[in-house]
C-alpha cells in the first residue's frame, strides 16, 4: 500500500488520537464532535428498505410506527451491494497504488477534481486530468442500473480512508454549496458504519447504516437542510469511502459558469485522472 508518513493533519479544534496523544490540542478537551452531540437528544435510525424512521432501541415496523415517534429525512438512499466482494477487493487494491495523504481528524485521502478555495470561490483545473480509470465502471453502472443518477455527472472523486486506531471521524457539516450540487454519492467499502443526519431546528440526530459495499445517495433536504458526520465509535475497521460530486447549477447549463462547468465535465469523464494536491475540506 502507498502511504503517507503516519502522521494527522489536524488542525483548529479538530483531532484525531493521533494528536491527542501527542496533546497537540492541550486546550481543548475533547473532540468537537463529541461535544457538539449529547446522548440526551432524541435519537433516530433509518429504515434502508422502507425509508421510514424509528426511535433507537425500538424496531421498525414498515410505516407503521406511531406518527409522534417518527421524523422524517428526506432524500436519502442506500442501495446495497452495489459491487459484489471481487470488485470491491480490486478497487481497493487499485486505489491503494496510490499515495494516501493526511486529512483532517484522523482520515487519509485522495482527490480527483479541480482544486477548490471555498472561501474566496476559486477554481483550478490546471492539475485537473480526469477521475480515476477505476471509476468509469461504477459511474457507467449508476446510469444504467439507478433511475436517480441516470443523469449524474461527476467532476469530483474523493477517496477517504477511516481507520479506529487513528480515531477517525468526520464532525457536523454541510457539503459546500457553491460548486458542489444536489448529489452527494458514496461508495462504503471494506466495512459497514453509519452516516449520522443532524437538524438544529430538530434538535435531533438520524442515523443511517452504510452496509459493506452500498452506494449512499444524498439529495434535497438532507443535503441542503440536515449536516451529516461521521462519528468515531462507528469506525469498527478500516473503512474506504469513493465520494462522487456533481456540479452546482452555477456550472450548469444556463449558469453563469457553464463554460467552465463544461471544461469540467469533458475533462471528468476521460476517466484518465491522477491524484492532485490536497485540496480545502468541503
Amino acid at each position: 500500500m502507498a502511504a503517507a508518513k503516519e502522521d494527522c493533519g489536524c488542525s483548529g479544534v479538530r483531532k484525531c488520537l493521533l494528536c491527542e496523544g501527542k496533546g497537540k490540542f492541550k486546550n481543548v478537551s475533547k473532540s468537537t464532535l463529541e461535544e457538539d452531540y449529547s446522548k440526551t437528544i432524541p435519537q433516530y435510525k433509518l429504515c434502508i428498505f422502507c425509508g421510514g424512521t424509528f426511535a433507537v432501541g425500538q424496531e421498525c415496523t414498515h410505516h407503521k410506527d406511531i406518527e409522534e415517534d417518527k421524523i422524517a429525512l428526506e432524500g436519502v438512499a442506500v442501495i446495497p451491494d452495489f459491487v459484489n466482494e471481487v470488485e470491491e477487493q480490486t478497487i481497493v487494491t487499485e486505489i491503494d497504488k496510490n499515495i494516501w495523504k493526511s486529512s483532517q481528524s484522523g482520515r487519509r485521502k485522495q482527490d480527483f477534481g479541480p482544486q477548490v478555495n471555498f472561501k474566496k470561490r476559486k477554481l483550478k483545473q490546471d492539475n485537473f486530468t480526469g477521475l480515476p480509470q477505476f471509476s468509469k465502471v461504477l459511474v457507467e453502472r449508476m446510469w444504467s442500473m439507478v433511475p436517480a443518477l441516470s443523469d449524474f455527472q461527476p467532476v469530483e472523486l474523493c477517496n477517504l480512508e477511516y481507520v479506529p486506531d487513528r480515531g477517525s471521524s468526520i464532525d457536523p457539516h454541510f457539503d459546500d454549496f457553491w460548486v458542489w450540487g444536489d448529489r452527494l454519492v458514496t461508495l462504503n467499502l471494506l466495512s459497514e458504519s453509519t452516516l449520522t443526519f443532524s437538524h438544529s431546528a430538530y434538535n435531533t440526530e438520524v442515523a443511517v447504516p452504510m452496509p459493506r459495499r452500498s452506494l449512499i445517495i444524498v439529495s434535497g433536504p438532507s443535503r441542503y437542510k440536515w449536516k451529516h458526520a461521521i462519528k468515531r465509535q462507528d469506525i469498527v475497521s478500516r473503512r474506504i469511502a469513493i465520494t462522487l460530486r456533481e456540479l452546482a447549477q452555477e456550472f450548469c447549463e444556463g449558469g453563469k459558469s457553464c463554460s467552465v462547468g463544461n471544461e469540467l465535465i469533458k475533462t471528468a469523464l476521460t476517466f484518465q485522472g491522477k491524484s492532485v494536491p490536497s485540496q480545502n475540506e468541503g
